[in-house]
C-alpha cells in the first residue's frame, strides 16, 4: 500500500473515533504489545567509516541487500505506523475483551475501515484492519491486514505475525491499488532479544505482480544486540552485468556492527544455465568491495584479498527450498 493510502486510512479512522462518543482508553497494553515500525525493520548500516578499499567499487551484494531491505522495511513498517496511530486513541466500542476503532472514512474514500483488537487475556492480542467498500451497499468487511501480537518483557519487543492481503486491498481501493499485484505478504517477528539471542524477522510473499506473473519469495533476517546482522533473500538479477539474461540469485548477507560484511550466494539460470554457481563478495566499512570470487569465473572472477573479509568463511543461504 502506498504512503498516501497509509495517511488516508490513519486520518479516516482517527477522525471517525474522535467524532463518536468514545469510551475511556484501555491503557497501554495493546500499544505496548504491538511492535513499532522502527523495531520491525532490517537495520543495514549505510554510513561510511573509512577510506575506499583497494578495489574501489561499491559492493554489488551490499547494494542488493540495501535495496531489498528498503522494500522489506516499507512493506512491514507502514502497517505498524497505521495501527499505532489508531490505538493511541480511545476505542469507539468495547464488547467484553473486543475493542473496536471505527468504522469510518473520509467522504471521498472508497471504503469504510475499522480496527478490531481482541485481548486473549493471556498476553496475546489478535488484531485486524478491515474495510467495507462503498461501491456495493451489500458489501461485507474484507480483511486488509490481520495479525497476532504477543507481549514481551519490554514494550514493543514481543513476538507475533501479521499478513497483508493485497487482493483485498485492491478490492477496497481499486483506484489506489490499480497497479498493484495480488496475493499476500506474511511477516513473522520475534523481538525479545533475550540473553543475547538475535531478534528475527521473516517475510513470505505469495502472489502475482501487476502483469499476472507469479511472485514467490522468502526473506529471513536476524539482528544481534550490537547491530550486526544476517539477512537472506532471493531475487532475479543480471549478475554478470552483460545485459543478456537474468540469473536467479539467493543471497545471504552478513555484516558487523561497523558495517563491513560479506555476501554469499547461489546463482542459477540465465547465463549460469543448469549450473548452480557459488559466489562470494566482501565489503569494507565504506561498503567498497575488498574481495570477490565464484565457482564460475565468467559470472564473478576472483579479485582482491580474502584476508580483508569481515567474515573469513563462506556461509551459503538456508532459505526454504535452497
Amino acid at each position: 500500500m502506498k504512503r498516501l493510502s497509509t495517511l488516508l486510512l490513519t486520518a479516516s479512522i482517527t477522525a471517525s473515533v474522535m467524532a463518536t462518543g468514545c469510551i475511556q482508553p484501555t491503557g497501554d497494553a495493546v500499544s505496548d504489545a504491538i511492535p513499532t515500525a522502527q523495531d520491525v525493520r532490517v537495520n543495514l548500516p549505510d554510513s561510511a567509516g573509512e577510506a575506499p578499499a583497494a578495489l574501489g567499487e561499491v559492493s554489488e551484494y551490499y547494494a542488493m541487500t540495501r535495496g531489498i531491505t528498503r522494500g522489506f522495511n516499507a512493506g512491514a513498517g507502514f502497517v505498524l505506523v497505521l495501527v499505532h496511530a489508531i490505538v493511541q486513541m480511545p476505542p469507539t466500542t468495547v464488547d467484553g475483551n473486543t475493542y473496536t476503532w471505527g468504522p469510518g472514512s473520509d467522504p471521498l474514500d472508497p471504503a469504510d475501515y475499522r480496527l478490531t483488537v481482541i485481548d486473549n487475556l493471556d498476553g496475546t492480542y489478535d488484531w485486524s484492519l478491515d474495510g467495507k467498500s462503498k461501491f456495493d451497499p451489500n458489501a461485507e468487511f474484507l480483511t486488509a491486514v490481520s495479525g497476532l501480537a504477543v507481549a514481551g518483557d519490554e514494550a514493543h519487543r514481543g513476538s507475533g505475525e501479521f499478513t497483508l492481503n493485497f487482493t483485498n486491498m485492491k478490492a477496497l481501493d481499486p483506484i489506489e491499488h490499480n497497479d498493484d499485484g495480488d496475493g499476500t505478504i506474511t511477516v513473522i517477528y520475534d523481538l525479545e532479544n533475550r540473553d543475547g539471542t538475535a531478534a528475527s524477522l521473516e517475510m513470505h510473499i505469495d502472489g502475482t505482480d501487476e502483469n499476472g506473473q507469479a511472485v514467490v519469495a522468502d526473506y529471513a533476517y536476524a539482528e544481534n544486540q550490537d547491530g550486526s546482522g544476517d539477512f537472506q533473500f532471493s531475487l532475479p538479477a543480471d549478475v554478470d552485468e552483460n545485459g543478456s539474461a537474468l540469473e536467479d540469485i539467493i543471497l545471504r548477507s552478513r555484516w558487523m556492527a561497523d558495517g563491513s560484511g560479506r555476501g554469499d550466494a547461489r546463482i542459477s539460470g540465465g547465463d549460469a544455465g543448469d549450473e548452480v554457481v557459488e559466489a562470494s563478495q566482501c565489503w569494507s566499512t565504506s561498503f567498497r568491495t575488498v574481495y570477490e570470487t565464484s565457482t564460475h569465473p565468467e559470472i564473478l572472477p576472483e579479485a582482491g584479498d580474502v584476508s580483508e573479509c569481515a567474515f573469513a568463511d563462506q556461509d551459503l543461504p538456508e532459505l526454504p527450498g535452497v
